[in-house]
This record gives structure tokens, C-alpha cells and sequence, in this order.
């Protein structure tokens, strides 16, 4: 897997440049890609991958606030530079433009009429376009524009 591969040149990249925090953000998503590969039995596909590295944020996402809850900014503040280094690991995400012509285009491909299709119509474009695309906002379009 490239992507596998690619943050494995990262790491090597961070270890010779003693850089802390990319070193920690690196070993921590090859663990969980490791992982996930044991529990699947197989190599992860490119959008199984990008969910590992979403999960990651989320988690950091919920570390942060807690932190900032708990009054320990100086922990808050290494969870938002690592939290930088796992969403510059992410292609960038498709504009509300791109987002609802992929809408469009995955509704006329899998002939989607009503509310019951939806989920054939998110498939479709999550594997059109991994990586690039927030799930819950796509649910949300969806549904509004089958919803018509």
C-alpha cells in the first residue's frame, strides 16, 4: 500500500530529524493500520486507510477539549500540533461545489429515486472519491436532495 508506505518514509524522515511529535503522530498511525490490517486479514484499501487516520483526529479532537476543560493547555497544544501533522496526511476535501455534482453524478450511476437508496449512493461516492469527503456531511446532502 503507497500510503502505508509513504508515512513509513516519514517516520525514517522524523527519526533522522529528531523531530518528536511527527515521530509519535507516525508510529501511532502505523500501529493502528497494523491493527485494522489484523482484524481485516488483508492490507487496507486507500478509503479504509484514510478512516484509520480520521479516527486518529477525532480522538484528538476529543483530547483537546478535554484538555482545555482540565485547564492543561501545555497538553492541549502538543494534541493540536500532532493533530496538524495526522490532517496533513488527508487529501484535501471536495468543495460544496465538487461535493454536490458527486452527488448528482452518484445518483444518476446507481439510479437512486427515493430515501431507500441512499445508502448505494453514499457507497458509490465514498469509493469514487476516499479520502476526500466528510461522511456526515455527504449523508446530510444526500438525504436533503433525495428527499425532494
Amino acid at each position: 500500500m503507497d500510503l502505508k508506505k509513504d508515512v513509513e518514509e516519514k517516520l525514517k524522515e522524523a527519526i533522522k530529524n529528531r523531530e518528536k511529535e511527527k515521530i509519535s503522530v507516525y508510529r501511532l498511525l502505523l500501529t493502528s493500520v497494523k491493527n485494522r490490517e489484523v482484524e481485516k486479514r488483508r492490507p487496507l484499501s486507500e478509503e479504509e486507510f484514510y478512516s484509520v487516520v480520521r479516527s486518529l483526529i477525532r480522538q484528538h479532537q476529543e483530547s483537546i477539549e478535554s484538555f482545555k476543560k482540565g485547564n492543561r493547555l501545555d497538553l492541549a497544544l502538543l494534541e493540536e500540533k500532532e493533530l496538524r501533522i495526522l490532517e496533513a496526511l488527508l487529501p484535501p476535501l471536495l468543495s460544496e461545489k465538487e461535493l454536490f455534482d458527486a452527488i448528482e453524478d452518484g445518483i444518476r450511476e446507481v439510479g437512486a429515486k427515493d430515501r431507500k437508496d441512499m445508502g448505494k449512493v453514499i457507497k458509490f461516492i465514498m469509493e469514487r472519491y476516499p479520502g476526500r469527503i466528510d461522511g456526515k456531511t455527504l449523508s446530510e446532502m444526500v438525504l436533503k436532495r433525495l428527499s425532494k
